[in-house]
């Protein structure tokens, strides 16, 4: 269920923190072919980030003479600076390795528990965001996004068991049941705690969950392309490093009732139809990712399972939506935080297709996900 898709849309890439840098890191990806425009773009990009960056001085710190004497950049290019490199260099091939090495970056540097980075103070500036108006537009007509639009793939799906760190325990197994009955406790039990002992100002600097995804421990599965194994594999917000994984396929219910995330309002429509409270625990976070105090709001997932098996955010609803504070009403809003692009989450059991699991491994000549040598991977 969800609004029925329309095809991936500029201004929808537009629209959202995760779509601008997007389009901004598709002008910077490495290329074979550089040129004079695309170096002095870059390197105003990473000086002018530098100076927007919340964090400039502390945990982001420059070192060095800071001058690029081949590019000519002055010391501190201004957003406007930046906008006219923008006009000036020429767009990428959009083929499908670049659009998702683009998408790796901006998933991996996503961050709901501090200010948003210099990068994407910068592409949210209005100079900057108009100048990324035909990037937007290249990518929305691009053949290797057509499916970022589109809905849960139905032909198959896969599930990525990361390795185990050696100083992050792996939780007990449960049941989809038993996990989501024991969510809305934890919920209900952290929410108290943050409204006594947690400052009511905003501003205050406390963090605790940041998130709105479904459960944590329920099944998460995407699908696989050719050539580039499970997406589960490259998009992963707030990753702990992981190096090796096991892929495998999962058994599809034909009866799987699926709510699709393609954007703001399906993603409003569900919070508004489940909501739960969560200002308390959320507020510091979401205030200083948005900038708006108030009531804010997630989905009850233990209630969302009764109507649906799983909730699919589409490619194309994360860049548009994800890290905004969405309005529900005057009173209410809501954030879609720590949802991987095109990931499924599924609020009942499925079992697994034992024969398909196979080992890959993160190479670290060009952080590229492969199968082991002899493994075999059917997408």
């Amino acid at each position: 269920m969800g609004a029925e898709s329309v095809g991936l849309r500029a201004a929808d890439l537009l629209a959202g923190p995760r779509g601008r840098r997007l389009c901004l890191e598709t002008m910077l990806t490495l290329r074979d072919a550089e040129t004079a425009a695309t170096e002095e773009l870059r390197t105003a990009v990473f000086f002018a980030a530098y100076d927007l960056d919340p964090e400039r001085g502390m945990s982001r710190v420059l070192f060095g003479a800071g001058v690029n004497q081949r590019a000519e950049v002055p010391l501190a290019p201004t957003p406007q600076e930046v906008a006219r490199l923008l006009d000036a260099a020429p767009l990428p091939d959009l083929d499908a390795s670049t659009l998702l090495s683009a998408l790796a970056t901006v998933v991996d540097t996503a961050r709901y528990w501090q200010e948003p980075d210099g990068e994407d103070v910068l592409a949210g500036t209005p100079e900057v965001r108009a100048a990324l108006a035909r990037v937007a537009e290249a990518i929305a007509a691009a053949r290797g996004c057509v499916w970022w639009a589109g809905p849960m793939q139905d032909r198959e799906q896969w599930v990525v068991t990361f390795a185990d760190l050696p100083h992050i325990p792996r939780p007990p197994a449960r049941t989809a049941r038993e996990i989501l009955d024991r969510w809305q406790g934890l919920q209900l039990e952290e929410e108290a705690t943050a409204q006594r002992d947690r400052p009511a100002d905003p501003a205050a600097r406390f963090s605790g969950t940041w998130w709105s995804r479904p459960a944590l421990g329920l099944m998460g599965t995407t699908r696989a392309l050719p050539g580039h194994g499970p997406m589960g594999l490259r998009f992963v917000e707030d990753g702990l490093g992981w190096e090796s994984a096991t892929v495998e396929r999962v058994h599809l219910p034909a009866d799987a009732r699926i709510f699709e995330i393609d954007g703001a309002a399906a993603w409003t429509d569900l919070v508004d139809r489940y909501p739960l409270e969560v200002t308390a625990s959320r507020r510091h976070d979401w205030y200083r990712i948005t900038g708006r105090s108030g009531t804010w709001v997630i989905p009850d997932w233990s209630r969302v399972r009764h109507d649906y098996d799983a909730v699919h955010l589409t490619v194309g609803g994360y860049l548009s939506a994800a890290g905004t504070g969405i309005r529900l009403d005057d009173d209410r809003a809501t954030v879609l935080a720590g949802w991987d692009p095109d990931a499924t989450y599924w609020l009942r059991d499925l079992d697994r297709h034992e024969s398909t699991a196979a080992e890959w491994h993160l190479d670290d000549a060009d952080g590229a996900w492969r199968p082991w040598p002899g493994e075999r991977h059917e997408a």
